[in-house]
């Protein structure tokens, strides 16, 4: 082991490697550029922090990587290398408090507000641009340094006073030099690192990748020391930036709309452009959390979202020339709000209030193609069960509906049944002979466990002590039947009566519903897709994010299921973008069942996030307040102003010790709520005292800009990315930046 040097050191620093191979952000887009032995990476190029003030750091690689210490001169430490831990001390932090007095989109005005604030406090006041907030060039009017939140907020209470009603704390992190070195081990040799080094972690070739945290990432790996601590940075391309982006935004798993992942890649790669350089100070452009855009690297990568970002690749969003800020939440609650209302500052015009609704959606009528016969069980209609089984061509329900109660179907039907069924389960059917005598349930489940062959479950996956147990109260039934009849009870395939029998018989319908249950306990028979459109006797759905035509063969069925319940339906209304099931094969449907959507048009409905509620006590709630304003008691909470989508905007909050206002996003935060667009009821108790507070409300997340969910359901309906973008961004064009 190399001889350790002991330095004691505050920072890793990366700025002469930044300023060498970057020349600060990439001055062209399109062209290649060269790290060291040839790794190339396409511009542009974007730097992504994974980690701030780390303090163990575990890399991989999956086929070797180069290992270079920068300071002075550039150091090749190993070049097939698979694996580094770098110990890195954390900076011990310590917290300052400062008081937000106003902010405004003019530093002039908030130079004024400043000047007048001096004159009537002794604290510092100072103005300073806030580059982290949604839309740029706000510039705030900060007091501070406070040592204690205690002493923050006793200053909010003056504050209000002095006719600044609207006083918030910030917090902010102060690092504290660390007093011990910071060490790397590679190839078992341990090596210390001083002030003016850092890492620079390279792929041994294009294909290779770097791992951390349970990631894959492409691009290369640099490490270096900050104001923060210790970060590690991916730099790479741009679109495979996005291409790690866009299914953590918007999941091609639940959202798998091809139109719907190309208008989330525009807003990302618009983000991510507009904002390049937003922590320069720090060394690196965006975060992989929230706070910029969620980055999880290839792990997360899906071929649906990758098709996307390809797709619309260097295609972004203008507006006057300029790239916007493409902002986007999850769900708006039915309509998005002016960015102004929620951010402050003037308006802007491609951010404005829009219905999450979809002008052009087309209307579809789909009529069923036979009628279901009611056929009754136990006083339940089991045509649906009984329609999925002519639709496998296990048997026809065709035929006279008396036929279906009284006597005991023919063991001799029955066992044909059962050997289609397996078939249809794709299962090889066993040998399969009826017994004499009549059908009860132990002899069709005999017929069933021959035809599936269940034959090993049964003798080997029934303990003798659960079969005892599971068929207890079943009366007339042998010992050495107990396996075969807990098998059959456990699955599902016969359901225990109130008085269970192994001797009575059976109708045709119980004998057909009893097959089909174990028809579905092999495979379920559906497949699913969304609804797109009719296309003369067939429909058009997506399957997997794949458009299919299916043809309707006649006769088929049609069913529609409502909250958990089927029923036959002779007809059915169709927007785009319904949940349908069906059974068929070779591109035919035989049956038919359409998941009904809510009777509304609002465009994010699917979402779990449209409505919701929140039920608070009073006490909970004043303890949350009171960490941001000194109100003490808390008395009511009186809403002031809402916007054009009726996001409250303006909140009243009344206390015994004072009354403030809460404004925009910061209604958010206070009362921990998912979106401002709610209202706010009260419960009381015997004394007629407030106990809890409820708030109702809808979306997720600030509501302006372009919703997740909507611009999915537009997909479904058929909109295309451009339909979508200029939808929630008005006025905007698309072109393509490289």
């Amino acid at each position: 082991m190399a001889k350790l040097i002991r330095r004691h050191h505050r920072y890793f620093l990366l700025s002469f490697i930044v300023l060498f191979f970057f020349g600060g952000r990439p001055a062209e887009f399109g062209q290649e550029i060269s790290f060291f032995q040839g790794y190339l990476i396409p511009k542009p190029v974007i730097r992504v922090a994974l980690g701030v003030n780390l303090e163990d750091i575990h890399i991989h690689a999956s086929s070797g990587m180069k290992l270079y210490l920068a300071n002075q001169n550039y150091k090749l430490l190993g070049s097939d290398i698979f694996e580094i831990r770098v110990r890195a001390y954390k900076e011990k932090l310590t917290e300052k408090f400062l008081v937000l007095a106003a902010q405004s989109r003019r530093r002039e005005d908030a130079e004024k507000t400043a000047k007048d604030l001096r004159a009537k406090i002794s604290f510092r006041v100072y103005v300073t641009e806030d580059k982290a907030e949604d839309l740029e060039g706000v510039f705030q009017v900060r007091v501070g340094d406070f040592l204690a939140r205690s002493e923050a907020l006793s200053f909010i209470k003056r504050l209000a006073q002095l006719g600044f009603p609207e006083g918030w704390i910030i917090r902010e992190d102060v690092t504290e030099p660390a007093s011990k070195p910071r060490w790397v081990m590679i190839n078992d040799e341990l090596l210390d690192l001083d002030q003016r080094t850092a890492l620079y972690i390279i792929p041994a070739n294009g294909q290779s990748y770097l791992a951390f945290g349970g990631h894959n990432y492409r691009g290369i790996f640099v490490l270096k020391g900050s104001r923060r601590g210790v970060l590690l940075i991916n730099i790479l391309n741009l679109e495979d930036y996005l291409k790690g982006v866009v299914p953590g935004e918007l999941s091609p798993l639940y959202y798998g709309e091809l139109e719907a992942l190309k208008a989330q890649a525009v807003a990302a790669r618009t983000y991510a452009l507009k904002n390049l350089g937003q922590f320069e100070d720090l060394g690196f452009d965006l975060y992989d959390t929230p706070a910029s855009q969620v980055y999880d690297g290839m792990s997360i990568e899906h071929p649906l979202s990758s098709r996307a970002v390809d797709e619309t690749r260097g295609q972004v969003a203008v507006y006057g020339g300029k790239l916007i800020n493409a902002l986007y939440s999850s769900t708006c609650g039915g309509v998005t709000e002016n960015a102004e209302a929620v951010f402050g500052g003037p308006p802007v015009p491609y951010l404005k209030s829009t219905e999450c609704v979809w002008e052009n959606e087309k209307a579809f009528s789909l009529k069923a193609g036979a009628a279901v016969p009611a056929v009754f069980e136990s006083g339940k209609n089991i045509s649906p069960e009984l329609a999925e089984l002519e639709a496998l061509d296990v048997l026809d329900l065709a035929a006279e509906p008396a036929s279906w109660y009284g006597a005991a179907a023919m063991p001799g039907e029955a066992a044909v049944w059962a050997r289609k069924a397996a078939a249809a389960a794709g299962r090889i059917a066993g040998k399969v002979e009826p017994q004499p005598g009549a059908l009860t349930p132990l002899a069709l489940g005999r017929l069933l466990v021959r035809a599936f062959g269940w034959e090993e479950r049964v003798g080997n996956l029934v303990g003798k002590s659960e079969a005892e147990h599971v068929t207890k109260n079943w009366k007339g039934l042998r010992p050495p039947d107990r396996p075969l009849a807990a098998f059959l009870l456990t699955s599902g395939i016969l359901t225990p009566d109130p008085d269970p029998s192994a001797d009575g018989p059976l109708t045709r319908a119980r004998a057909a519903l009893i097959i089909r249950r174990a028809l579905v306990f092999s495979r379920d028979p559906y497949r699913s897709g969304n609804f797109e459109s009719l296309a003369g006797g067939a429909i058009v759905v997506s399957e997997d994010g794949e458009t299919k035509t299916l043809a309707l063969r006649k006769p088929w069925y049609l069913f529609r299921r409502i909250d958990g319940e089927t029923a036959p339906a002779a007809s059915a209304e169709l927007t785009g973008g319904e949940v349908l099931r069906w059974i068929g094969s070779g591109g035919v449907v035989r049956l038919l069942e359409v998941q009904a959507a809510p009777p509304t048009n609002i465009l994010d409905r699917s979402s779990q996030y449209h409505s919701w509620q929140v039920r608070v006590s009073l006490e909970d709630l004043e303890v949350r307040l009171n960490q941001f304003y000194p109100i003490g008691k808390l008395i009511d909470l009186v809403p002031k102003k809402r916007g054009v989508s009726k996001r409250l905007l303006d909140l009243l909050i009344v206390g015994q010790e004072g009354q403030v206002r809460a404004t925009g996003m910061k209604i958010r935060q206070v009362l921990n709520v998912r979106d401002t667009l709610f209202v706010i009821e009260t419960e009381r108790d015997a004394e007629g005292k407030i106990s809890h507070f409820v708030f109702t409300g809808k979306g997720w997340g600030h509501g302006v800009g372009l919703c997740q969910v909507g611009a999915f359901r537009m997909a479904q309906k058929g909109a295309t990315c451009d339909q979508i973008l200029k939808k929630y961004y008005r006025g905007i064009k698309l072109k393509k930046e490289y």
